[in-house]
Protein backbone atom coordinates (compact mmCIF):
# COMPACT_ATOMS: atom_id res chain seq x y z
CA UNK A 1 0.00 0.00 0.00
CA UNK A 2 2.82 2.43 0.91
CA UNK A 3 4.73 1.58 -2.26
CA UNK A 4 1.65 2.29 -4.37
CA UNK A 5 1.15 5.64 -2.64
CA UNK A 6 4.78 6.63 -3.23
CA UNK A 7 4.63 5.68 -6.90
CA UNK A 8 1.59 7.89 -7.32
CA UNK A 9 3.04 10.76 -5.30
CA UNK A 10 6.75 11.22 -5.97
CA UNK A 11 6.46 12.22 -9.66
CA UNK A 12 4.25 15.11 -8.60
CA UNK A 13 7.10 16.79 -6.72
CA UNK A 14 8.86 17.69 -9.98
CA UNK A 15 7.52 21.26 -9.74
CA UNK A 16 9.39 21.98 -6.50
CA UNK A 17 11.66 24.56 -8.18
CA UNK A 18 8.80 26.84 -9.20
CA UNK A 19 8.06 29.98 -7.22
CA UNK A 20 4.98 30.28 -5.01
CA UNK A 21 2.53 33.13 -5.55
CA UNK A 22 1.28 35.10 -2.57
CA UNK A 23 -2.39 35.14 -3.52
CA UNK A 24 -4.61 32.38 -4.80
CA UNK A 25 -5.29 32.66 -8.54
CA UNK A 26 -8.71 33.82 -9.67
CA UNK A 27 -10.68 30.88 -10.97
CA UNK A 28 -11.91 31.01 -14.54
CA UNK A 29 -14.83 29.23 -16.12
CA UNK A 30 -14.32 25.59 -16.98
CA UNK A 31 -13.98 25.22 -20.76
CA UNK A 32 -16.12 22.06 -20.67
CA UNK A 33 -18.86 23.41 -18.42
CA UNK A 34 -21.39 22.69 -21.18
CA UNK A 35 -20.98 18.98 -20.42
CA UNK A 36 -23.23 17.64 -17.64
CA UNK A 37 -21.64 16.94 -14.26
CA UNK A 38 -22.87 16.63 -10.69
CA UNK A 39 -23.31 19.86 -8.77
CA UNK A 40 -21.35 20.11 -5.51
CA UNK A 41 -21.55 22.73 -2.80
CA UNK A 42 -19.03 25.58 -3.15
CA UNK A 43 -16.38 26.16 -0.50
CA UNK A 44 -16.65 26.60 2.41
CA UNK A 45 -18.96 23.59 2.71
CA UNK A 46 -19.95 21.12 5.43
CA UNK A 47 -20.69 18.11 3.25
CA UNK A 48 -18.78 16.55 0.42
CA UNK A 49 -15.56 17.48 2.25
CA UNK A 50 -12.23 16.16 1.01
CA UNK A 51 -9.35 16.20 3.48
CA UNK A 52 -5.96 15.20 2.09
CA UNK A 53 -2.85 13.82 3.74
CA UNK A 54 0.05 16.23 3.95
CA UNK A 55 3.71 15.41 4.65
CA UNK A 56 4.40 11.90 5.91
CA UNK A 57 4.71 9.04 3.41
CA UNK A 58 6.12 11.56 0.95
CA UNK A 59 7.23 15.19 1.38
CA UNK A 60 4.64 17.86 0.60
CA UNK A 61 6.43 21.16 0.09
CA UNK A 62 4.95 24.64 0.00
CA UNK A 63 5.59 24.92 -3.74
CA UNK A 64 4.07 21.54 -4.49
CA UNK A 65 1.01 22.28 -2.34
CA UNK A 66 0.50 25.67 -3.99
CA UNK A 67 0.68 24.12 -7.47
CA UNK A 68 -1.60 21.27 -6.46
CA UNK A 69 -4.26 23.53 -4.98
CA UNK A 70 -4.01 26.03 -7.84
CA UNK A 71 -5.22 23.25 -10.12
CA UNK A 72 -7.47 21.25 -7.79
CA UNK A 73 -8.21 23.49 -4.81
CA UNK A 74 -11.92 23.60 -5.60
CA UNK A 75 -12.06 19.93 -4.65
CA UNK A 76 -9.95 20.10 -1.49
CA UNK A 77 -11.22 21.40 1.85
CA UNK A 78 -8.48 20.50 4.29
CA UNK A 79 -4.90 19.28 4.68
CA UNK A 80 -3.95 16.95 7.51
CA UNK A 81 -0.46 16.23 8.80
CA UNK A 82 0.36 12.68 9.86
CA UNK A 83 2.74 11.21 12.39
CA UNK A 84 3.51 14.56 13.99
CA UNK A 85 5.65 15.46 10.97
CA UNK A 86 5.02 19.17 11.55
CA UNK A 87 6.99 19.02 14.81
CA UNK A 88 10.18 18.36 12.80
CA UNK A 89 9.78 21.35 10.46
CA UNK A 90 11.43 24.76 10.97
CA UNK A 91 8.86 27.27 12.20
CA UNK A 92 8.99 29.54 9.15
CA UNK A 93 8.60 26.58 6.77
CA UNK A 94 5.69 25.17 8.74
CA UNK A 95 3.92 28.52 8.85
CA UNK A 96 4.55 28.95 5.13
CA UNK A 97 2.95 25.60 4.36
CA UNK A 98 -0.08 26.39 6.50
CA UNK A 99 -0.43 29.86 4.97
CA UNK A 100 -0.38 28.29 1.50
CA UNK A 101 -3.29 26.05 2.47
CA UNK A 102 -5.21 29.01 3.89
CA UNK A 103 -4.58 30.96 0.70
CA UNK A 104 -6.59 28.32 -1.13
CA UNK A 105 -9.38 28.33 1.48
CA UNK A 106 -8.29 25.03 3.03
CA UNK A 107 -8.15 24.33 6.75
CA UNK A 108 -5.13 22.58 8.27
CA UNK A 109 -5.32 19.72 10.79
CA UNK A 110 -2.61 18.47 13.11
CA UNK A 111 -3.55 14.84 12.69
CA UNK A 112 -3.44 12.63 15.77
CA UNK A 113 -0.11 13.68 17.32
CA UNK A 114 -1.94 14.42 20.59
CA UNK A 115 -1.45 10.72 21.40
CA UNK A 116 2.30 11.27 21.58
CA UNK A 117 1.83 14.39 23.72
CA UNK A 118 -0.49 12.58 26.12
CA UNK A 119 1.74 9.54 26.51
CA UNK A 120 4.95 11.56 26.89
CA UNK A 121 3.48 14.00 29.42
CA UNK A 122 1.31 11.61 31.40
CA UNK A 123 -1.64 13.82 30.54
CA UNK A 124 -0.09 16.91 32.16
CA UNK A 125 -2.50 19.80 31.64
CA UNK A 126 0.22 22.44 31.32
CA UNK A 127 2.13 20.50 28.66
CA UNK A 128 -1.05 19.83 26.69
CA UNK A 129 -2.05 23.49 26.97
CA UNK A 130 1.35 24.56 25.64
CA UNK A 131 0.99 22.11 22.75
CA UNK A 132 -2.48 23.44 21.88
CA UNK A 133 -1.32 27.06 22.16
CA UNK A 134 1.66 26.38 19.91
CA UNK A 135 -0.58 24.69 17.33
CA UNK A 136 -2.87 27.71 17.36
CA UNK A 137 0.07 30.10 17.01
CA UNK A 138 1.44 28.14 14.05
CA UNK A 139 -1.88 28.62 12.26
CA UNK A 140 -3.52 25.22 12.67
CA UNK A 141 -7.31 25.22 12.50
CA UNK A 142 -8.25 21.67 13.48
CA UNK A 143 -6.78 19.44 16.17
CA UNK A 144 -7.45 15.75 15.75
CA UNK A 145 -7.94 13.89 19.02
CA UNK A 146 -7.09 10.26 18.40
CA UNK A 147 -6.39 7.49 20.89
CA UNK A 148 -5.87 4.38 18.79
CA UNK A 149 -2.77 3.47 20.79
CA UNK A 150 -4.02 4.71 24.17
CA UNK A 151 -6.50 3.75 26.85
CA UNK A 152 -8.20 6.93 28.03
CA UNK A 153 -11.50 7.33 29.93
CA UNK A 154 -14.31 8.68 27.77
CA UNK A 155 -14.95 11.54 30.19
CA UNK A 156 -11.28 12.58 29.96
CA UNK A 157 -11.48 12.44 26.18
CA UNK A 158 -14.61 14.62 26.24
CA UNK A 159 -12.86 17.09 28.55
CA UNK A 160 -10.00 17.22 26.07
CA UNK A 161 -12.52 18.15 23.38
CA UNK A 162 -13.66 21.10 25.50
CA UNK A 163 -10.08 22.02 26.42
CA UNK A 164 -9.10 22.09 22.74
CA UNK A 165 -12.04 24.31 21.81
CA UNK A 166 -11.12 26.68 24.64
CA UNK A 167 -7.73 27.15 22.95
CA UNK A 168 -9.40 28.33 19.73
CA UNK A 169 -8.98 25.10 17.76
CA UNK A 170 -11.69 22.90 16.26
CA UNK A 171 -11.60 19.54 18.06
CA UNK A 172 -11.95 16.52 15.77
CA UNK A 173 -11.93 13.26 17.74
CA UNK A 174 -10.98 10.11 15.86
CA UNK A 175 -12.86 6.97 16.85
CA UNK A 176 -12.82 3.43 15.55
CA UNK A 177 -13.37 -0.19 16.47
CA UNK A 178 -9.74 -1.31 16.31
CA UNK A 179 -7.48 -1.34 19.35
CA UNK A 180 -3.93 -0.29 18.46
CA UNK A 181 -4.98 1.49 15.26
CA UNK A 182 -3.17 4.46 13.82
CA UNK A 183 0.10 3.01 12.59
CA UNK A 184 1.37 0.57 9.99
CA UNK A 185 0.37 -2.55 11.90
CA UNK A 186 -0.11 -5.85 10.12
CA UNK A 187 -3.44 -7.65 9.79
CA UNK A 188 -2.20 -10.31 12.21
CA UNK A 189 -1.21 -7.72 14.84
CA UNK A 190 -4.58 -6.00 14.65
CA UNK A 191 -6.51 -9.27 14.73
CA UNK A 192 -4.70 -10.32 17.89
CA UNK A 193 -5.48 -6.94 19.48
CA UNK A 194 -9.21 -7.39 18.88
CA UNK A 195 -11.98 -4.99 17.91
CA UNK A 196 -14.71 -3.10 19.73
CA UNK A 197 -18.45 -3.23 19.20
CA UNK A 198 -19.69 -0.53 16.76
CA UNK A 199 -21.99 0.74 19.52
CA UNK A 200 -18.89 1.74 21.49
CA UNK A 201 -17.80 3.92 18.57
CA UNK A 202 -21.24 5.49 18.13
CA UNK A 203 -21.79 6.20 21.83
CA UNK A 204 -18.45 7.94 22.15
CA UNK A 205 -18.93 9.91 18.97
CA UNK A 206 -22.23 11.24 20.33
CA UNK A 207 -20.55 12.11 23.63
CA UNK A 208 -17.85 14.07 21.82
CA UNK A 209 -20.35 15.90 19.62
CA UNK A 210 -22.22 16.95 22.75
CA UNK A 211 -18.91 18.15 24.23
CA UNK A 212 -18.35 20.43 21.24
CA UNK A 213 -16.52 18.36 18.63
CA UNK A 214 -16.99 19.94 15.24
CA UNK A 215 -16.60 16.61 13.43
CA UNK A 216 -15.75 12.95 14.07
CA UNK A 217 -13.07 11.13 12.09
CA UNK A 218 -13.83 7.43 11.61
CA UNK A 219 -10.65 5.35 11.77
CA UNK A 220 -10.39 2.96 8.82
CA UNK A 221 -8.24 0.29 10.47
CA UNK A 222 -10.36 -2.66 11.47
CA UNK A 223 -13.08 -1.54 9.04
CA UNK A 224 -11.58 -1.24 5.56
CA UNK A 225 -7.85 -1.10 6.26
CA UNK A 226 -5.65 -4.02 7.32
CA UNK A 227 -8.55 -6.47 7.45
CA UNK A 228 -9.21 -9.68 5.55
CA UNK A 229 -12.83 -8.65 4.91
CA UNK A 230 -14.35 -5.17 5.10
CA UNK A 231 -16.70 -4.46 8.01
CA UNK A 232 -19.41 -2.82 5.94
CA UNK A 233 -21.82 -3.46 8.80
CA UNK A 234 -19.85 -0.95 10.88
CA UNK A 235 -20.05 1.67 8.13
CA UNK A 236 -23.82 1.16 7.87
CA UNK A 237 -24.23 1.43 11.64
CA UNK A 238 -22.22 4.67 11.78
CA UNK A 239 -23.98 6.38 8.86
CA UNK A 240 -27.38 5.37 10.26
CA UNK A 241 -26.69 6.62 13.79
CA UNK A 242 -24.62 9.79 13.33
CA UNK A 243 -25.26 13.02 11.37
CA UNK A 244 -23.70 12.76 7.92
CA UNK A 245 -22.26 16.28 8.10
CA UNK A 246 -20.52 15.43 11.38
CA UNK A 247 -18.60 12.34 10.28
CA UNK A 248 -15.62 11.83 7.99
CA UNK A 249 -14.28 8.45 6.94
CA UNK A 250 -10.64 7.64 6.39
CA UNK A 251 -10.58 6.32 2.83
CA UNK A 252 -7.02 6.58 1.51
CA UNK A 253 -7.44 3.81 -1.07
CA UNK A 254 -9.42 4.19 -4.34
CA UNK A 255 -11.54 1.10 -3.70
CA UNK A 256 -12.47 2.44 -0.28
CA UNK A 257 -13.50 5.95 -1.29
CA UNK A 258 -15.35 4.54 -4.29
CA UNK A 259 -17.32 2.33 -1.88
CA UNK A 260 -18.23 5.32 0.29
CA UNK A 261 -19.34 7.38 -2.72
CA UNK A 262 -21.32 4.44 -4.06
CA UNK A 263 -23.12 3.92 -0.74
CA UNK A 264 -23.28 7.45 0.74
CA UNK A 265 -23.38 9.49 -2.43
CA UNK A 266 -21.20 12.24 -3.86
CA UNK A 267 -21.36 14.34 -0.69
CA UNK A 268 -19.65 11.88 1.67
CA UNK A 269 -16.91 13.45 3.81
CA UNK A 270 -13.66 11.61 3.10
CA UNK A 271 -9.97 11.66 4.01
CA UNK A 272 -7.64 10.56 1.19
CA UNK A 273 -4.02 10.81 0.12
CA UNK A 274 -3.02 13.98 -1.74
CA UNK A 275 -2.18 11.88 -4.79
CA UNK A 276 -5.84 10.82 -5.13
CA UNK A 277 -7.55 14.21 -5.46
CA UNK A 278 -8.23 13.99 -9.18
CA UNK A 279 -9.67 10.49 -9.06
CA UNK A 280 -12.05 11.38 -6.23
CA UNK A 281 -13.06 14.66 -7.89
CA UNK A 282 -13.99 12.82 -11.09
CA UNK A 283 -16.02 10.36 -9.06
CA UNK A 284 -17.85 13.05 -7.06
CA UNK A 285 -18.72 15.00 -10.21
CA UNK A 286 -19.90 11.79 -11.87
CA UNK A 287 -17.78 12.14 -15.01
CA UNK A 288 -15.81 8.91 -14.61
CA UNK A 289 -15.55 5.78 -12.51
CA UNK A 290 -15.18 2.04 -12.52
CA UNK A 291 -17.63 -0.61 -13.65
CA UNK A 292 -19.64 -0.19 -10.44
CA UNK A 293 -19.72 3.63 -10.46
CA UNK A 294 -19.38 4.81 -14.07
CA UNK A 295 -22.36 7.10 -14.89
CA UNK A 296 -24.10 6.00 -11.67
CA UNK A 297 -23.09 8.72 -9.19
CA UNK A 298 -25.64 11.54 -9.39
CA UNK A 299 -26.87 14.51 -7.33
CA UNK A 300 -30.03 16.65 -7.28
CA UNK A 301 -29.65 20.42 -7.58
CA UNK A 302 -32.76 21.09 -5.48
CA UNK A 303 -31.56 19.02 -2.53
CA UNK A 304 -30.57 22.07 -0.46
CA UNK A 305 -34.01 23.67 -0.81
CA UNK A 306 -35.77 20.54 0.35
CA UNK A 307 -33.27 20.01 3.16
CA UNK A 308 -34.28 23.41 4.54
CA UNK A 309 -37.93 22.41 4.44
CA UNK A 310 -37.15 19.19 6.25
CA UNK A 311 -35.41 21.09 9.04
CA UNK A 312 -38.52 23.19 9.66
CA UNK A 313 -37.13 26.40 8.18
CA UNK A 314 -40.37 27.10 6.31
CA UNK A 315 -42.58 26.72 9.39
CA UNK A 316 -40.32 29.17 11.25
CA UNK A 317 -40.49 31.73 8.48
CA UNK A 318 -36.89 31.06 7.51
CA UNK A 319 -37.51 29.61 4.07
CA UNK A 320 -39.88 29.37 1.17
CA UNK A 321 -41.21 26.36 -0.63
CA UNK A 322 -39.16 25.82 -3.79
CA UNK A 323 -40.95 26.44 -7.05
CA UNK A 324 -41.59 23.26 -9.01
CA UNK A 325 -41.72 24.01 -12.74
CA UNK A 326 -44.75 22.79 -14.61
CA UNK A 327 -44.37 19.94 -17.06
Amino acid sequence: MLAQTLRRTLPSIRNAHRSVSTTAPRLTALPYSFLPANSLDPKPRNKGLTEIRGPYYAPVTKTYLDELLSDWGDYVDGIKFAGGAFSLMPEERLKGLIETAHKHDCYVSTGGFIERVLSASGGNKDVISKYLTTCKNMGFDVLELSSGFLSIPTEDWASLVEFTAAHGLKPKPEVGIQWGAGGDASIEELESAGTRDPKWLIDRANTFLQAGAYMIMIESEGITENVKAWRTDVISAVTSALPRDKIMFEAAEPDVFAYHIQNQGARANLFIDHSQIVQLACLRRGIWGTGSTFARVVTFEGAEDYAKLGSGAESQGGGQKPVIPSA
